[in-house]
């Protein structure tokens, strides 16, 4: 496949869809769980996307087998990826969508935090450094807001391990020999690892049954094929067709239409200082991953 040195019209559309796509999963977890528990939803949703990308890979004559010195690191994306998302569902079920996803989304500070010690020749630049400032401002700003909606300091922390969780993933795929894995390999081996490990868990949080209704089986097939899997899938296709740092430039609209959609589709209330900490993660997150001009 031709990589290409910068987005073109197809990337940004793409990219802008994938972005909204992923916000509009955060609503999808949020009404799911009126059906099942979180924990057991998310080991669901693991355990269906094996199904979903065995099937892909055979079809696709992608290969099942992985070196051996990546074993080691697949087993620590795949307990990184349960921690994730045992983290986002939980945090999703006693907060709010909006609340949650500012600082979900808040995960590239973390991940240029990490990078400075991770990644040596990634430097820190003065514009980095000023994204990191506005991003960590916006995080704070949003765990300050106490009044109004569904406030929860638990969800609050969960989302925060969440966002921990998801950039120690990216870091694990980029300095570990499961960089030279298939992106097929790599994601199968996390909802492989995470399946089980969710499921065993699900009993300890309470009934895994709620009120199931047909909108919660429809929520979950959602999740199933049209993240978990080929979601993902179209992700990583368009993190090798497009410059790493163009692409996760988009990230941002994820947390914007995030907080717009459960202000539209649920009704949540949403405080002036949240939408004031998501202007501050949103700048950040932009400026953290815009590529210097060339001199």
């Amino acid at each position: 496949m031709e990589r290409k040195s910068t987005v073109d019209a197809f990337g940004a559309v793409a990219l802008t869809a994938f972005a909204l796509h992923l916000a509009f999963n955060q609503v999808v977890i949020k009404v799911t769980a009126g059906g099942f528990s979180p924990v057991f939803a998310a080991g669901l949703r693991s355990a269906g996307a094996i199904f979903v990308l065995l099937l892909w890979m055979y079809l696709r004559g992608v290969s099942f087998r992985m070196p051996r010195a990546a074993w080691p690191w697949a087993v620590v994306s795949g307990l990184l990826f349960a921690f994730e998302f045992m983290c986002l569902y939980n945090a999703l079920d006693v907060s709010t969508v909006s609340r949650s996803s500012v600082i979900f989304y808040s995960m590239p500070l973390w991940l240029a935090l990490a990078s400075v010690v991770f990644l040596p020749d990634e430097r820190l630049t003065r514009r980095k450094v000023v994204g990191l400032a506005l991003a960590f401002g916006g995080v704070v700003v949003a765990l300050a807001e106490r009044g109004g909606g569904q406030i929860s300091w638990t969800g609050d922390i969960l989302a925060l391990c969440s966002a921990l969780s998801w950039a120690g993933i990216v870091l694990v795929v980029r300095v570990t020999p499961l960089a030279h894995v298939p992106p097929e390999q790599q994601l199968i081996s996390q909802v492989m690892i995470s399946a089980p490990i969710l499921l065993l868990l699900a009993p300890l949080f309470g009934p895994m049954l709620r009120e199931v209704e047909a909108i919660h089986l429809w929520g979950m097939a959602f999740q199933i094929i049209g993240v978990a899997s080929l979601g993902f899938l179209a992700w990583f296709w368009l993190m090798k067709r497009y410059p790493a740092n163009s692409v996760a430039s988009f990230s941002f609209i994820s947390p914007v239409a995030s907080v717009l959609l459960g202000w539209v589709l649920l009704g949540e209330e949403i405080a002036p200082s949240i939408w004031i900490a998501l202007v501050l993660v949103a700048a950040g997150i932009t400026l953290i991953n815009r590529k210097p001009k060339a001199a």
